[in-house]
C-alpha cells in the first residue's frame, strides 16, 4: 500500500476557504448582509475542503518502469503456448498457467492473448510487474481468471478487446491464499491503455485488490457481478481516467467500494445496482447495497459519475466518514423502497455520509423515491457548484448544522421539508430554491424543538412552503401569500435576474429574500439561458411579460412554517 499513504496525506491537506477549491461552474450571485446585531454567522469547522492530488504518483505511471523481459502467453483450446521465458518462470497445464517470479529480481511484463474457457493466469512475484491484455478471452470455471499473488505494484495495460470470467464456485483455491474476484490481486492494480475489458463475475467480485485499484489513461472497462462487489480496492479506489461501466445484482454488495478512500479525479463512470438488503451471517447484521461506498473518505474532484440503485434499502453514494464534492458531475437516482424488519431497518437514500459533507464546486443531482436525497450525520456545508435534491422525504437533511454559503441549491420535497437541519441552519450566500410539502413540513426547517435556529444572513432565497418559526432574519424576507402551480416566475435584483418554475404542489405561501427587495413577476416567458434543477431554474435567460407580484415584509409571526418538523435523519 505504498501510495495509499500519498493519497491519504493529500486528503489531509486542508485548504483555507472552501470557495477557493476549484472554479464554480455557475456564478452564485452571493451576498452577505449581516445587518442585524442579532445575526449569528456560520463558522466553518475548518475542515471544509480536502485537497486530493489529481495527478498520478510517478510510480503509478507504467512509462516510468523499465521491464527486464516480456513473456508472451497465448491461450488456445489445445492449451496455452509460452514464448520469451528464458528463465523458466512459467509452467503450463493445458490452459492453467502459473508464473513464479519469486526467485529473480526481474521486472516481467506478461502479454496475454488468445481464448480459453478452462484456464487461468496466476502469478507469484516479489517485484513490480505488468500484465498486458491484448485480445484475451479467458474463463476459469473454478475460480479467478487472473490471480496476482504478488504484493508489489501490478500494471494492467488494456489493448484491443478482452474479456474475463470466473465460475460460480471457487473450488480450487489453496487454503493459504485469497482469491476474491474474477480479477484478483494482493498488490496494487493500475489499469491503463486504450482498449476494452469486460469482466463477468458469477462467483465473487469482478475486480478486487487487497491494496488499491487505480484507473488512468482511457481504457473502457465493463464489470458485472451477480455474486459480489463490482470493483473493490481495499486501501483505496481511485478513478483518474477511462470509461467504467459497473453493474451489481447481489444483495448487500457495492458497485465500487473501498475500506478506506474513494476518489474520482476524472473519467466517465456509470454504476448500476439492483440488489437490496440482506442479513450477513458472518458479521451478524443486516447490510444494504450501495452504488459507491467509502468506509473512510469520499472525494469527487473531476469527471462524471452516474449512479442508480433500485434495491430495497439501498444507497446511491454512501460513506462511513466524510464526503467532499469539489468538481465534476454527479447524478444519483435511488428508486428502491425502504427496508424494515423486526430486527433492523435500512433506508433508501441517494447520498448519505455518517460524517460531515462539503460541496464546494461541480454539479450534484440527487433523487430518492422514498427517503432523503442528500443526508449528512454531521455538518452539511454547500459553498459552490449546483446542487439539486428531490425526495418524498427531506430533500437535504443534516444531523448537525447546515450552511448554504454559495452556489445554486434546489431542495425539493414532495412529502416533507426542503432543507432540514437538526442543528442550526444558516443561509448566507448563493441562490437557494427550496420547496416543502406543506402542513407541518416547510421549505426551510431548523430544529427549534432542541433550541436551534434558522438564520437568513444573505444570498438569494425562494421558499415555497414557508420558513421555520423563530428564525433570525438579518436579511429582510418578503412574502407573497399566493402562488400559481406550474408557472414561471422571475426574480430580479438590480440588473441580476433569474427565473424559477413552480411545481405542481407545495406548501402554501412564498417567501423570497435578497440583498434588497427583489421584484417578482409571475407568468413570465423564458427563452434561452442555462437551465438548472431539472428545468426548474433558468439563469441568464431572456425574460419578458408577466404580472408583478405584491410582496409584504415577512415576519416569524406570519405563520407559514414551523410545525413539529425536524425529523431525525436515519430514523429508518
Amino acid at each position: 500500500m505504498k501510495n495509499v499513504l500519498f493519497y491519504l496525506l493529500c486528503a489531509a491537506i486542508v485548504a483555507a476557504g472552501c470557495s477557493k477549491i476549484g472554479d464554480d461552474i455557475f456564478d452564485p450571485w452571493s451576498n452577505n448582509s449581516n445587518s442585524s446585531a442579532e445575526a449569528k454567522s456560520y463558522e466553518s469547522a475548518g475542515d471544509s475542503s480536502a485537497s486530493i492530488a489529481d495527478s498520478e504518483p510517478e510510480e503509478d505511471l507504467i512509462a516510468n518502469t523499465e521491464f527486464d523481459r516480456t513473456i508472451s502467453i497465448v491461450f488456445a483450446p489445445s492449451g496455452a503456448a509460452v514464448s520469451g521465458d528464458a528463465k523458466g518462470i512459467v509452467t503450463v497445464n493445458g490452459n492453467q498457467v502459473t508464473a513464479d517470479n519469486t526467485s529473480t529480481k526481474e521486472k516481467v511484463m506478461y502479454k496475454l492473448s488468445g481464448s480459453a474457457s478452462d484456464g487461468f493466469f496466476k502469478v507469484y512475484s516479489k517485484n513490480k510487474q505488468a500484465i498486458v491484455l491484448d485480445g484475451l478471452d479467458l474463463t476459469n470455471p473454478n475460480g479467478a481468471a487472473i490471480n496476482n499473488q504478488g504484493k508489489k505494484r501490478c500494471f494492467v495495460v488494456v489493448n484491443g478487446s478482452n474479456s474475463l470470467a470466473d465460475g460460480s464456485a471457487y473450488s480450487s483455491t489453496p487454503a493459504d491464499e485469497d482469491e476474491k474476484a474474477a480479477f484478483f490481486s494482493e498488490g496494487q492494480l493500475i489499469f491503463s491503455g486504450e482498449g476494452s475489458l469486460k469482466v463477468t463475475a458469477k462467483g465473487k467480485s469482478g475486480i478486487s485488490s487487497d491494496d488499491y485499484v487505480r484507473f488512468v489513461d482511457n481504457p473502457k472497462i465493463t464489470v458485472s457481478s451477480s455474486a459480489g462487489h463490482g470493483i473493490r480496492g481495499k486501501d483505496a479506489l481511485v478513478v483518474s481516467g477511462g470509461t467504467l461501466d459497473v453493474s451489481v445484482s447481489a444483495a448487500m454488495k457495492k458497485g465500487m467500494t473501498s475500506d478506506s478512500l474513494v476518489v474520482f479525479n476524472g473519467g466517465v463512470t456509470t454504476v448500476k445496482v439492483t440488489g437490496g438488503t440482506a442479513y450477513d451471517d458472518e458479521d451478524q447484521e443486516y447490510k444494504a447495497s450501495s452504488g459507491v461506498k467509502a468506509d473512510k473518505l469520499f472525494v469527487m474532484n473531476a469527471g462524471s459519475l452516474t449512479v442508480s440503485n433500485s434495491g430495497q434499502g439501498g444507497k446511491g453514494i454512501s460513506g462511513d466518514d466524510k464526503g467532499y464534492f469539489q468538481g465534476g458531475s454527479v447524478t444519483v437516482n435511488v428508486t428502491g423502497s425502504n427496508f424494515s424488519s423486526a430486527d433492523d431497518s435500512k433506508s433508501a437514500k441517494a447520498i448519505k455520509f455518517d460524517g460531515d459533507l462539503y460541496i464546494t464546486a461541480g454539479e450534484v443531482y440527487a433523487t430518492a423515491a422514498n427517503h432523503e436525497a442528500i443526508e449528512s450525520k454531521g455538518i452539511l456545508e454547500i459553498s459552490g457548484g449546483a446542487v439539486y435534491a428531490q425526495s418524498k422525504d427531506d430533500a437535504i437533511n443534516s444531523a448537525g448544522d447546515m450552511a448554504i454559503l454559495g452556489g445554486f441549491v434546489c431542495a425539493y420535497s414532495t412529502g416533507n421539508d426542503g432543507l432540514d437541519a437538526n442543528g442550526d441552519l444558516y443561509i448566507e450566500g448563493g441562490t437557494v430554491y427550496t420547496i416543502g410539502s406543506g402542513g407541518a413540513e416547510v421549505a426551510v426547517d431548523a430544529n427549534t424543538e432542541e433550541g436551534h435556529t434558522l438564520y437568513v444572513n444573505g444570498g438569494n432565497l425562494v421558499a415555497l412552503g414557508g420558513l421555520e418559526r423563530g428564525a433570525v432574519l438579518s436579511q429582510t424576507c418578503y412574502s407573497a401569500s399566493n402562488w400559481s402551480k406550474n408557472t414561471w416566475y422571475s426574480f430580479t435584483l438590480s440588473d441580476r435576474v433569474f427565473a424559477f418554475k413552480t411545481p405542481s404542489s407545495a406548501g402554501t405561501g412564498m417567501v423570497v429574500s435578497g440583498a434588497s427587495q427583489p421584484a417578482i413577476h409571475s407568468g413570465v416567458t423564458v427563452s434561452g439561458g442555462s437551465k438548472l434543477f431539472n428545468g426548474m431554474l433558468s439563469v441568464d435567460a431572456s425574460i419578458s411579460g408577466g404580472t408583478a407580484v405584491t410582496l409584504s415584509a415577512y415576519t416569524n409571526s406570519t405563520g407559514m412554517g414551523g410545525g413539529p418538523g425536524g425529523g431525525i435523519p436515519g430514523r429508518w
